[in-house]
């Protein structure tokens, strides 16, 4: 008999994970790798928001806090969800963890059952379906396509749900294919759900305020009050502030599924970091004057590399509407080999190849349940981008 829990083998550890320590692991061996696979700001975390937390330490604001968050945090999140999306909370109704999946994990701990249904579109973030293994439910796949952007049509949202179905798993603009939901899109979405009332929804919103051109954010239960009473709310502070370290992450839905998640929280970590907390205070109650300009330097890097990824015969890459990411087709690749001679079989095969023979690291397709096609993470230089893209349309070019 094993002694680790049957559990663990459901899940497999985080992809994304696993190529940036790969690429760490090259360039510590004096390989000049460029890394775009890890999906984090390469900004500083505004100054306002450090001294918050300098302040916080100076004050002593550095013991245990209340298990899911300081009522600081806890109104200051009821004041942006009213400011940014209309919906009304109460802090009762707020939950505080240590970063947004760890939001998620509790909530879907604190309601799954065996055999409970969990619908998630694909392409989706690495860590949906094994926070659902973990848990005990099932995940059920709603495939999207290239063709449609990657967003989920109404018609297979409801070829997903059935009577087991507890959860639907909503995230836009989403990771990895960066696609944003419309009011319109996102209204047919919940149309269905109105149907279905046994059906829960997680909305991830942690890339809110990374929305491009003519797209404006919207999230489920603003669409669609009617949904108000069986949503939880997801955010965070990671992404928009270059907070990802700091690890804050929160939600807002009914009482007693936030009693519930506490429940659970309160056995596990507890409380997030209290310096954290008071930071995070600052990031969502104070100037959001940086979130601007940092969004013109991510659409001209989006620009930067969908153009250069066009470029190459084989790929197909459309053009996000948020978030800070890529994810584009290799179809026209597959079958194709490299000059060191590896055969491109899959998305997986393509994205090894790539880091071993140009030193570029990305994230293959299928650990995000959609292939074939590989994710690029555009948050870092311009430089930096050029370079790598050079290097892909190099290798791509060299393919026989």
């Amino acid at each position: 008999m094993s002694f680790l829990a049957e559990n663990l083998s459901r899940v497999k550890p985080s992809p994304t994970i696993a190529m940036t320590a790969k690429a760490a692991e090259l360039r510590a061996a004096g390989r000049d790798v460029i890394g775009l696979s890890a999906g984090e700001p390469d900004f500083d975390t505004p100054e306002n928001i450090r001294d918050a937390a300098k302040a916080a330490i100076d004050s002593g604001k550095t013991r245990y806090t209340a298990p899911d968050g300081i009522p600081e945090l806890k109104q200051a999140i009821c004041d942006k969800f009213q400011r940014d999306n209309g919906l009304t909370y109460t802090p009762k109704q707020v939950s505080v963890a240590t970063g947004g999946k760890q939001i998620l994990y509790n909530a879907l701990m604190a309601t799954l059952n065996a055999g409970d249904e969990v619908v998630i579109p694909t392409p989706y973030w690495v860590s949906y379906p094994d926070m659902v293994l973990l848990a005990g439910g099932k995940p059920v796949f709603a495939h999207t396509s290239l063709e449609s952007n990657f967003k989920l049509t109404p018609d297979q949202l409801e070829a997903a749900i059935t009577p087991k179905t507890k959860w639907f798993i909503f995230n836009s603009p989403s990771n990895p294919s960066g696609a944003g939901y419309s009011r319109e899109e996102l209204k047919a979405l919940t149309d269905v759900l109105l149907r279905h009332p046994h059906v829960w929804v997680m909305t991830d919103d942690m890339y809110e305020h990374l929305a491009y051109d003519d797209f404006t954010f919207c999230t489920p239960a603003e669409v669609e009050p009617q949904l108000y009473d069986r949503t939880l709310t997801c955010n965070g502070v990671s992404k928009a502030y270059a907070m990802t370290g700091w690890r804050i992450g929160y939600a807002a839905g009914p009482e007693h599924l936030i009693a519930a998640m506490r429940k659970i929280q309160s056995q596990s970590t507890s409380n997030p970091c209290s310096v954290s907390q008071w930071a995070a205070v600052e990031a969502l109650n104070g100037t959001q004057d940086f979130l601007a300009p940092h969004n013109e330097m991510f659409v001209r890097r989006r620009d930067l590399v969908v153009k250069m990824l066009n470029e190459i015969e084989g790929i197909t890459c459309p053009t996000p509407e948020g978030a800070f990411y890529v994810y584009p087709s290799i179809a026209g690749l597959i079958g194709k080999t490299t000059t060191a001679g590896t055969k491109i079989t899959d998305d997986e095969s393509f994205a090894k190849a790539l880091l071993e023979e140009k030193d570029v690291a990305v994230v293959f397709g299928a650990a995000f349940g959609l292939s074939p096609n590989f994710r690029v993470s555009y948050a870092t230089s311009d430089e930096a981008l050029k370079k790598a893209c050079t290097r892909i349309q190099d290798f791509c070019a060299s393919l026989t």
